[in-house]
């Protein structure tokens, strides 16, 4: 009762904000970032990492989704990875050309585009898990300061491709996610949080004031498995950089959806799925920004309806609506690997009656955000 109750009073105030962006954007980007705000009020949008580059028995199809195959209608949000920006492939092996190709194509569709960024560790130049003590030496001044600076070159280089005609595609994006964890180099155990803040900071400035990306929405993205949610705010906010360098207050949650390493009894698990949102949504409440579910997904769906018992019920148990504006599940690499169900596989059934759902947007769903009304 306490969750739903914070839901409608969510609801009722947020009804009353304008969220704005946290600096000066051209018009698709502010366009977008009010729909978010507004479909907020209505749905979740559905989000699927790789969705248009392959699935389970395919890849290199533009046009082909595993989403599509079974639900008959795209997601609504396409997720892309930049890890590796200097090379032709990313590290799960997609072409650069391709992952161009699949944001332009979501985008005429009307969809939206977040990009995480894996990026490899600038000092020792092993991947993004290559832990090695990194932040303090790319700050500016730092002794492999400008091999970072190229990085964010090659990264900015990508997005300012990323239009069709003079137009700019509005892109969401998520870097140093899950940094309150102890996995990647930028990790909470790796440098203290002023060196964190810092770097955000900079790389923020840096890809919007020198290299003038007016097309990014800017996403913070903490783990949850590293979140006290009976001191969730507290928690939540270790490292945040500050209101001027977030756009979308995120959440990372594999822990509540049946991660193997969580042992809590899975009723549980619910409630907290439905607090972490809670907490989420309050806190973009109280910064007048939007909130999403950034990253969730349980690999191989081995257990019965776990998009609508597992997923769908403890969103559904914050309120109508829930406060996000999206949630985005993970890739289909493979039959060994996926986040959504393939044709065949046991859960299809319960997928269709996901996307069926009034609650859940997809991309037939929704109006393109980026046309005058």
């Amino acid at each position: 009762m306490r969750i739903f109750l914070t839901a409608v009073l969510l609801f009722a105030v947020i009804s009353t904000y304008a969220q704005e962006l946290s600096y000066k954007a051209n018009s698709n980007t502010r366009k977008l970032y009010s729909f978010l705000a507004e479909s907020a009020k209505k749905g979740v949008l559905f989000g699927h990492q790789d969705d248009l580059a392959y699935g389970v028995g395919w890849k290199n199809k533009l046009g082909n989704s595993d989403v599509k195959l079974v639900t008959g209608d795209y997601p609504a949000v396409f997720g892309w990875d930049l890890g590796k920006i200097h090379q032709s492939q990313n590290l799960d092996s997609v072409e650069f050309d391709q992952i161009h190709q699949g944001i332009v194509y979501a985008y005429k569709m009307g969809g939206i585009n977040t990009i995480s960024w894996h990026t490899n560790n600038p000092v020792t130049e092993g991947n993004a898990w290559d832990k090695k003590e990194t932040i303090k030496h790319i700050l500016p001044g730092g002794s492999h300061h400008q091999k970072y600076v190229d990085k964010l070159d090659h990264l900015a280089k990508f997005i300012k491709q990323c239009k069709v005609g003079f137009h700019q595609i509005p892109i969401v994006f998520r870097p140093f996610h899950e940094h309150n964890g102890d996995w990647f180099w930028w990790g909470k155990p790796f440098c203290t949080e002023q060196e964190f803040i810092d770097l955000w900071r900079f790389t923020v400035d840096y890809l919007r004031k020198d290299k003038k990306l007016k097309n990014l929405i800017i996403a913070f993205s903490p783990d949850r498995s590293r979140l006290d949610l009976s001191n969730g705010k507290n928690q939540y906010l270790y490292g945040y950089p500050g209101d001027n360098y977030v756009d979308i207050i995120g959440l990372d949650d594999y822990w509540d959806v049946g991660h193997s390493h969580n042992q809590t009894p899975g009723e549980q698990q619910k409630l907290h799925l439905s607090e972490s949102i809670a907490l989420i949504s309050q806190i973009a409440l109280e910064k007048n920004k939007v909130a999403a579910l950034t990253e969730a997904g349980k690999a191989g769906l081995e257990s019965d309806n776990w998009f609508t018992n597992t997923l769908l019920n403890p969103i559904k148990n914050n309120g109508n609506p829930p406060g996000i504006a999206w949630m985005l599940v993970w890739r289909n690499a493979n039959m060994n690997y996926f986040y959504v169900p393939y044709k065949g596989q046991k859960n299809e059934a319960d997928f269709k009656e996901f996307e069926a759902d009034p609650l859940t947007l997809f991309l037939g769903d929704i109006k393109n955000p980026y046309k005058k009304k």
